[in-house]
């Protein structure tokens, strides 16, 4: 039996982090002519960088969002630069931020095909209505991921905090698969 080795490839890295202290966004509009600030459609500012390439919405509150990064390292960065621009620009920000990862997306891809319709009958927490959507949504307990799985040997893994829980769910889930012989190679 052909065993392949799923190839992880994390897309986005959902990063929240708080300096702790209120911003004036306008003042930060008028230092920063390029972020997005549109306060009648969002309450939020859109800081962008181009490297690490992301997106990082700051609020009133102090409360930031970012996205678009591909690592949890490179969300950090991303984070600790906007703040250091900021500074540099002239705003006031006291702290540093701290950040937490909310959120990781990967694509995999497994090598082979998979047996949609058995794995829906054989893997527990799932569910599979071809009609509605074409992939499986299966839902691990340990670590707590949801995995969309298409026939074609291609996945989506969302809701890991940490990248070793990425690889952790695709590896169980990759092993289960292969145990219960879900898998079809050329």
């Amino acid at each position: 039996m052909p065993e392949t080795k799923p190839i992880v490839s994390i897309e986005n890295v959902v990063a929240s982090a708080d300096v702790d202290q209120k911003m004036d966004l306008n003042d930060i509009t008028r230092k920063f002519p390029d972020v997005e600030y549109h306060p009648d459609q969002f309450p939020g500012l859109v800081f962008r960088l181009k490297t690490p390439k992301t997106a990082t919405l700051i609020f009133t509150s102090g409360k930031m969002v970012c996205t678009g990064s591909k690592s949890e390292d490179m969300a950090r960065k991303a984070v600790k630069t906007v703040v250091q621009l900021l500074r540099k620009g002239g705003i006031k920000v006291k702290k540093d931020a701290t950040v937490t990862i909310q959120n990781m997306v990967a694509s995999i891809n497994l090598g082979g095909k998979i047996h949609l319709e058995q794995a829906a009958r054989t893997l527990p927490r799932s569910m599979y209505e071809p009609e509605q959507f074409p992939g499986l949504i299966h839902r691990m307990v340990d670590p707590k991921t949801v995995i969309l799985l298409f026939s074609s040997g291609k996945l989506v893994c969302t809701g890991g905090k940490q990248e070793k829980d990425v690889y952790r769910s695709v590896n169980n889930l990759h092993a289960l698969l292969e145990e219960k012989d879900l898998m079809i190679y050329d």
